[in-house]
């Protein structure tokens, strides 16, 4: 059984997840390019070769390089219900989109490094130390408290402020996105900063 040809709304969807454009906006490019000659989407360029019988050739490039060329009959350009819904939800294209958009890295604690920024974390909570008042130069009775979170190569301090104390607890596998590396009494202490985030990937059973 052959293959099933890829229709236009295939082609446009695969290449708009492997550059990051609206599917919708390249649609909108080939007609504009039709009239234009020339048209540029994101970092592709859109440029209209001409046609054969009643289909416009077009040519997708992206910093000179071909990345396609196809055929469009005239009679799509003008179509004005053209959908990419069912195109963008198809296996090849969430693959191209979950590769072009990777997991975050997670680095190990033994190669953490004061300084480091948007660092993430897998980890396990070892301890979660009693949270204490403290008054800070932006407000007063702030609440904090160290936790002790370990991987594989060692552990290291994470503080946690007010309401983030009590998203974790002893046993949990956390995921932290976003932190940096400071020092703290002579040790290092990953910090959220306001775009860092805690994500419990795992509770364990607790009595």
């Amino acid at each position: 059984m052959k293959p099933k040809k890829p229709t236009l709304e295939d082609q446009l969807a695969f290449i708009s997840a492997q550059h990051d454009v609206y599917p919708s906006e390249l649609f909108a490019a080939l007609g504009q390019s039709k009239d234009e000659g020339k048209k540029l989407v994101g970092d592709l360029m859109v440029e209209y070769r001409g046609n054969v019988a009643d289909q416009a050739i077009f040519l997708l490039t992206k910093d000179g390089k071909v990345i396609a060329q196809f055929r469009v009959p005239q009679s799509t350009l003008t179509r004005s219900d053209i959908s990419f819904d069912s195109s963008m939800d198809t296996g090849r294209v969430r693959r191209e989109i979950a590769r072009q958009n990777p997991a975050p890295t997670h680095i190990k604690i033994e190669d953490l490094r004061v300084g480091m920024k948007k660092i993430n974390v897998a980890a396990e909570v070892v301890e979660v130390a009693e949270p204490s008042k403290v008054h800070t130069q932006f407000r007063d009775n702030a609440v904090v408290s160290n936790a002790v979170i370990q991987d594989d190569t060692g552990r290291i301090l994470l503080c946690l402020w007010d309401q983030q104390i009590n998203t974790i607890h002893t046993g949990d596998c956390i995921e932290v996105k976003n932190a940096h590396v400071a020092m703290f009494k002579g040790e290092r202490q990953l910090r959220l900063g306001k775009n860092g985030s805690i994500n419990v990937l795992e509770k364990t059973l607790r009595h």
